[in-house]
């Protein structure tokens, strides 16, 4: 590879947004490392052969993270927005545990399935609530989304009762705890629904159709698009992979606290969102962006505990590393810092004057 070419790779990789994601996951590990030299250590645990360290734990975190970031990446894509999303979490966390206690049987597979496919089904007609007052009542998407992030959670408290349900079914309990060769099976499940999303969308049609209604809804409608039909899926999709992230949150405790699932991370999303490189404005998505904005929001999260941030200025820690991510990835800053590093010396400028003159 000749120098001009590497340097061209250079350049395309850091004008990718996700890289720069990448880079903020180094450096948070880095940081985590100049305290602990054994932070990224992993070990074996005698009793079951798991693997056992932090980045087990941030694989495990970023799963849920991941599910919710990639639905919220179709809707963004659109041009709208899902505030739902952490409500359609508790929402399904409190229908597997109220069906998981109803059916009693803790090694039941069946049950485990039922559990999720219920679950899966009412996050999905939630989510078909959305997308129909977004698409055919004409509500705007930030207005119909949080009429659910409202009402969701109140949802959740009559299908509970207004308790916390605690329910025991070890499949159930497998999702979020299990382990194939040494890693998470929550984190294994998470990237291979990430794979199959992206290749639906860029193996086919939908994902120019979702990007167009973005850009211009009018245009696309006239190009032969129905954007009433794709609004309506990327909701019901959105809404379906929310249900998959509670159902991951919840296993792990078997246990749904209504007011503590999901609480805020639809702000994580979107975050996962923008780290990735997707515009607010819609019409542009990428979903390995996402993937990896949901592993540095998980390291984040991670490095705050790890380092003893007072509860009460992690959301300014997160804000100073988002802020400075994002500044990394504008490519008006960054044309700024190559205009100056370019600038010739103040001392060569007073010199051509004085020529000129």
């Amino acid at each position: 590879m000749t120098a001009a070419a590497g340097t061209s790779i250079w350049r395309d990789l850091i004008h990718k947004p996700f890289f720069w994601g990448i880079v903020a996951i180094a450096a948070l590990l880095a940081l985590n490392v100049l305290k602990d030299p054994t932070y990224l250590a992993l070990t074996i645990n005698p009793n079951n052969g798991n693997l056992v360290g932090n980045l087990i734990d941030i694989l495990r975190q970023a799963a849920p993270v991941m599910m919710i970031a990639i639905g919220m990446s179709l809707v963004i894509a659109t041009g709208g927005i899902d505030l739902s999303v952490g409500s359609l979490m508790a929402v399904s966390g409190a229908v597997a545990m109220e069906f998981l206690s109803a059916a009693g049987d803790s090694g039941s597979v069946g049950a485990a399935l039922g559990a999720i496919g219920l679950a899966l089904v009412i996050t999905g007609i939630l989510g078909a609530v959305n997308g129909i007052l977004v698409a055919y009542v004409g509500l705007q998407p930030f207005i119909a989304t949080l009429v659910l992030m409202l009402a969701g959670r109140g949802i959740a408290k009559v299908i509970t009762g207004g308790q916390n349900t605690t329910a025991s079914n070890d499949p159930f309990r497998w999702i979020a705890n299990g382990f194939v060769i040494g890693i998470p099976v929550v984190f294994i499940l998470a990237v291979l629904l990430v794979l199959v999303v992206g290749w639906v969308v860029r193996r086919s049609a939908l994902g120019l159709m979702i990007e167009a209604i973005g850009i211009n809804p009018r245009a696309s409608r006239m190009a032969g698009i129905k954007p009433k039909g794709l609004l309506l899926t990327t909701y019901i999709l959105s809404g379906i992979l929310a249900g998959i992230a509670g159902i991951m949150s919840v296993g792990s405790v078997m246990t749904v606290d209504i007011s503590r699932t999901g609480y805020q991370l639809e702000l994580d999303a979107i975050l996962a969102v923008v780290i990735g490189g997707a515009s607010l404005a819609g019409g542009k998505f990428s979903l390995s962006g996402a993937f990896v904005g949901a592993l540095l929001i998980a390291t984040l999260d991670k490095t705050v505990l790890y380092l003893g941030i007072s509860s009460s200025a992690t959301p300014a820690f997160k804000a100073i590393v988002i802020v400075a991510l994002c500044l990394l990835q504008s490519e008006r800053v960054r044309s700024w810092f190559r205009r100056r590093r370019k600038a010739p010396p103040a001392e060569q400028l007073i010199a051509k004057e004085e020529v000129t003159a």
